[in-house]
């Protein structure tokens, strides 16, 4: 009997100006993000309506993450 691994998918909502640069950084200094993980821009994390959370979960997403 094999057990399967959990490989969660993961979406990211970053601020353009806080979250964002930081990750940016991170890109240029050769930092990857692991494969499971997506990152869309948001300009702020206040502008984040908890519809663009429940349509992540609605379209196959285990987690959501927010950094601003």
């Amino acid at each position: 009997m094999t057990a399967e691994v959990f490989n969660p998918h993961i979406l990211g909502f970053f601020c353009h100006w806080c979250c964002y640069a930081a990750a940016d950084a991170a890109g240029v200094s050769r930092y990857q993000y692991p494969p499971n993980v997506r990152v869309i821009r948001v300009m702020c994390t206040g502008r984040i309506d908890v519809r663009f959370i429940l349509e992540a979960f609605g379209c196959g997403a285990d987690g959501v993450f927010t950094g601003g």
